[in-house]
């Protein structure tokens, strides 16, 4: 007496359906972020993903009435040598990379792979990326995150509105975000007023802003200002011309 035997079901159906489906959520995602980098190429942000983490982050160690302190100013309102400073200071490659400083990068890991002391290659655009869109971190998915935001933003944005962002959306203190909060709140005037020796020293707190008191700088701090001045001087006042010409995009 034979006995029938139920096929195993093959997977292939299933397999494909999902693959498409991926396929399209992948898409759509595609889409909504090409949408979301070009409108706000345009639109001024009230708030961003970094700062949002940062309030949580105060909330949860802290006053839970805390509130950062942002203004955004346009890119007319700043003054020429604070755009300057933070390009001396963070990306002297910015007004021709493509958002990635290549070089900067294989020195990093040349140098990571022998020091504990781990160096950063970080662009301003992406900076920007993760200022508007991200989390601090690093982990490979955070940073293929940003990479994929840098290529939108560099590919989408004029240079003159990459800096811009950048400038408005930078942590400046402890919950102090934006040039136009960092001199209202840190100089007691408005970005345009900033002198020189100023704006390097809000360019010198940048990579640690929590650690870094502008109002009592520390030694450390105020040789990093000293050296942003003496980049500043040899860029020279024109070095960002180029980017302030060309709106086309």
């Amino acid at each position: 007496m034979s006995r029938n035997h139920n096929p195993t079901p093959c997977p292939t159906g299933f397999v494909r359906r999902l693959g498409w489906r991926l396929l399209a959520i992948l898409w759509w995602s595609f889409l909504a972020t090409l949408v979301g980098v070009g409108f706000r190429g345009v639109v001024n942000p009230s708030t961003t993903a970094f700062m949002q983490q940062r309030l949580l982050y105060l909330h949860a160690h802290g006053d839970a009435h805390t509130r950062l302190d942002y203004q955004w100013v346009d890119y007319g309102s700043i003054a020429p040598c604070m755009r300057l400073a933070v390009v001396a200071s963070e990306d002297q490659t910015f007004p021709y990379n493509d958002g990635f400083d290549w070089l900067a990068i294989q020195e990093a890991l040349q140098h990571n792979r022998v020091s504990r002391y781990i160096r950063g290659a970080s662009t301003i655009t992406q900076q920007t990326a993760k200022n508007l869109y991200l989390w601090a971190g690093r982990s490979y998915f955070r940073k293929a995150l940003e990479a994929y935001f840098t290529v939108l933003l560099d590919t989408e944005w004029p240079k003159q509105r990459i800096l811009v962002m950048y400038l408005n959306t930078a942590q400046f203190d402890s919950s102090v975000f934006g040039v136009g909060a960092a001199a209202r709140h840190l100089f007691d005037k408005s970005p345009a007023q900033l002198a020189p020796d100023e704006a390097a020293l809000l360019a010198a707190a940048l990579p640690a802003p929590d650690r870094s008191d502008v109002v009592v700088p520390s030694d450390y701090l105020l040789r990093r200002q000293g050296w942003i001045l003496d980049q500043m001087q040899q860029l020279g006042s024109g070095y960002l011309n180029g980017i302030e010409a060309d709106t086309r995009r």
